[in-house]
C-alpha cells in the first residue's frame, strides 16, 4: 500500500518539479525557440486608433483586421516589388483572404496601387518603427499590436503565408 501511494504521488509531483527546474535553469529557452519565420518584435509595439491616419482616398482602420504594412519613405521600384509580394501573400491565404488587409505607411504624396491602404503614423510609433531597417514589412494584429517584422528585400512569400496560416488557425480575432 505504501509503495503504491509513493509511486502515485511521485508520478504527479516529479514532472512538475522537473519542469520547474528546467524552466529556471534555461529561462531563455522558450522565448528564443520560436517557429515563426518573421522577426518577432519584443516587446510588441502597441498602437491606438489615433496612431494611424489614413489617406482620404483610402479610408481604413488597423483595428479589427490583420494588416500587413510596408513602411517606406517613398514608393519607388523596391516599394512596388514589396507591395506585389505582400499582395501575393494575401491572395495565397485563400479562404482567409478577407481577414487580411494591406497598407503602406508613408509620408509621401506618391500614389500607391489600388486596393492598398495608405496611412501615416504618429511620431511615437514612427520613432519605434525607425529602429528597424528601411523597407520593412510589419504584421499588425487585429488589436493593433505590431508583432512581426520581415525584410522586404529578401522576403519569402511562402514563409509569410506559413506564419499567417499558423496565426489565423489559432486566432479568433479578426
Amino acid at each position: 500500500m505504501k509503495k503504491e501511494f509513493w509511486f502515485l504521488l511521485a508520478s504527479f509531483v516529479l514532472p512538475i518539479f522537473l519542469g520547474t527546474v528546467f524552466f529556471f535553469m534555461n529561462p531563455g529557452y522558450f522565448s528564443q525557440n520560436t517557429v515563426n519565420y518573421g522577426t518577432l518584435i519584443n516587446p510588441i509595439i502597441t498602437t491606438s486608433k489615433s496612431d494611424f491616419v489614413f489617406d482620404e482616398k483610402t479610408p481604413g482602420d488597423i483595428h479589427g483586421i490583420w494588416t500587413l504594412a510596408y513602411k517606406t519613405e517613398n514608393c519607388d521600384l523596391s516599394c512596388e516589388k514589396a507591395l506585389k509580394a505582400i499582395d501575393t501573400a494575401r491572395i495565397l491565404m485563400q479562404e482567409d483572404l478577407k481577414r487580411l488587409q494591406l497598407a503602406v505607411i508613408t509620408n509621401s504624396t506618391n500614389s500607391i496601387p489600388e486596393g492598398i491602404l495608405k496611412a501615416r503614423v504618429s511620431e511615437a510609433i514612427e520613432s519605434k518603427l525607425s529602429q528597424f531597417s528601411k523597407g520593412s514589412i510589419f504584421l499588425i494584429d487585429p488589436i493593433g499590436n505590431i508583432m512581426l517584422q520581415y525584410q522586404a528585400e529578401n522576403i519569402d512569400v511562402k514563409k509569410v503565408v506559413k506564419d499567417l496560416e499558423r496565426l489565423f488557425k489559432y486566432s479568433r480575432v479578426g
